[in-house]
């Protein structure tokens, strides 16, 4: 008997039809993975449920990694590996910007990413106080005390007592003075802006550290008429602080300064007011005689030349005119009694006496 054949192997086309059958669900299955994974993909990529808003602090240095490990756990993004993926794809994470930011739940991957470009941070609450020219220590931590701002007790043991290195220019106060308060003079006045919370002791360097921003505001060459006149910069503030206690118009800081000068040079003493008022808490209407017996290095009544140190922390016209006095041959003033504040100059003592009748007088 003959053997078909035909019976000894399948047809060809059966051949390809199992074989574009298994095509076929190889096919069908990529699909569906791929299917599954977009679908997997694009629902880590959706935004998480809206929630409260949360604080989430990104320290300096962070990368992308660790930023994304940071916004999952606060549950600002489903997945790290998501966020990752979406940056990589749109070429972002290279601007993001350290700092506390207030994101919420349900914010999109493209919300998180500007907001973080654009490094818009929670705004810290801030603190702001004026301290006026003329004010001394004993006021500033008076003010700052009752404006709830710092600690009156704490802020004066620091400006008795500075930490060493607390600002370069107290360095060069002398060791052996008899102060009243060490920095008297060295808290520049002026209105500050700073986090809500800061210590005496940041408040104070603040205040310390305003000066050598503002004597750059002086006039080029200010270090050298200093010297020109033989003057430390402890000296300087402390002519700088008399004028600011003695004058009210600033057209007569430089004349007052002058008077300074020439009464030093002549070894007279200088018999300032405003060094006796420094004498006590608060400032008297009217000084008596026995307010210039009273025994203090301050009592520029009984000792001639300078006082110890500042009685006042004086601004930047003050030192201006500290450095740069009018020259003129007076030797006295005194206080019109019109509430002009102003002064009526005199050379000599018997001018200076006609003009003490003659105050009152003058408008």
């Amino acid at each position: 008997m003959e053997k078909d054949v035909y019976e000894e192997a399948p047809p060809k086309r059966r051949i390809w039809k199992r074989v574009l059958g298994i095509l076929g669900i190889l096919l069908f299955l990529a699909a569906a993975a791929a299917g599954a994974g977009v679908y997997y993909l694009n629902r880590e990529m959706q935004p998480t449920a809206p929630g409260e808003t949360v604080r989430v602090t990104i320290p300096q240095g962070t990368g992308s990694a660790g930023i994304a490990s940071l916004l999952h756990h606060e549950g600002i993004i489903r997945q790290e590996w998501a966020f990752m993926l979406y940056l990589k794809y749109k070429n972002e994470g290279t601007r993001f910007q350290a700092g506390v930011y207030e994101l919420t739940p349900g914010m999109t991957q493209g919300e998180i990413v500007a907001k973080l470009n654009r490094g818009d941070v929670v705004k810290e609450e801030m603190l702001r106080f004026t301290i006026p020219e003329g004010y001394t220590v004993s006021q500033i931590a008076d003010k700052l005390s009752q404006e709830g701002i710092a600690a009156k007790d704490r802020f004066l043991t620091l400006a008795d007592s500075p930490p060493a290195g607390t600002a370069p220019r107290t360095e060069g106060i002398p060791a052996n003075g008899s102060y009243k308060h060490r920095l008297e003079g060295y808290l520049f006045p002026e209105t500050y802006e700073m986090k809500k919370g800061s210590t005496e002791e940041e408040i104070l360097n603040r205040m310390l550290g305003e000066w050598d921003k503002k004597l750059k505001l002086l006039p080029e060459g200010w270090e050298a008429q200093l010297e020109k006149r033989g003057l430390t910069f402890h000296q300087l503030l402390t002519v700088a602080s008399l004028i600011e206690r003695e004058v009210a118009a600033d057209e007569e800081r430089a004349l007052v300064a002058g008077v300074i000068y020439n009464r030093i040079q002549q070894k007279m003493p200088l018999q300032i007011d405003a060094t006796i008022q420094y004498l006590f808490d608060k400032p008297k209407e009217r000084i008596f005689e026995k307010d210039l017996q009273i025994e203090s290095p301050y009592n520029t009544y009984l000792h001639p030349g300078l006082p110890p140190g500042p009685i006042a922390s004086p601004g930047l016209p003050s030192v201006k005119a500290a450095l740069w006095p009018e020259t003129t041959p007076y030797l006295f003033y005194v206080t019109k009694k019109d509430g002009s504040g102003k002064h009526l100059f005199a050379e000599t003592f018997e001018e200076h006496k006609k003009n003490i009748a003659n105050s009152s007088k003058n408008p």
